[in-house]
């Protein structure tokens, strides 16, 4: 059964940082590329940021580029999202998928940032 399981959300300031993992486990996605999305209250979910199946692309919404970086270590089956200087905006439950066509995806984690 394959699973992807999302940690590290939580409450901070403005202004801070948060590192989100999503382990994999199950099968082996380090052939297909990995994302990171998110879904604010009220909104639709919107993407994040991608990395190509050997990291050697990446891909940020503009929302974040220069502030989140995402990162993959396919030998932790382990996929990453540093996110600084969050901003209340970057409030959101944040999921990661991967898989043919982003088909698995996590359950999602909370970030809330206050102002």
């Amino acid at each position: 059964q394959v699973q992807l399981v999302e940690s590290g959300g939580g409450l901070v300031q403005a202004g801070g940082s948060l590192r989100l993992s999503c382990a994999v486990s199950g099968r082996t996605f380090s052939n297909y590329a990995m994302a990171w999305f998110r879904q604010a209250p009220g909104k639709e979910r919107e993407f994040v940021a991608a990395s190509s199946w050997n990291s050697a692309n990446t891909l940020y919404a503009d929302s974040v580029k220069g502030r989140f970086t995402i990162a993959r270590d396919d030998a932790k089956h382990t996929m990453y999202l540093q996110m600084n200087r969050l901003n209340v905006e970057d409030t959101a439950v944040y999921y990661c998928a991967g898989g043919p066509g982003f088909g698995f995806w996590g359950q999602g984690t909370q970030v809330t940032v206050s102002s």
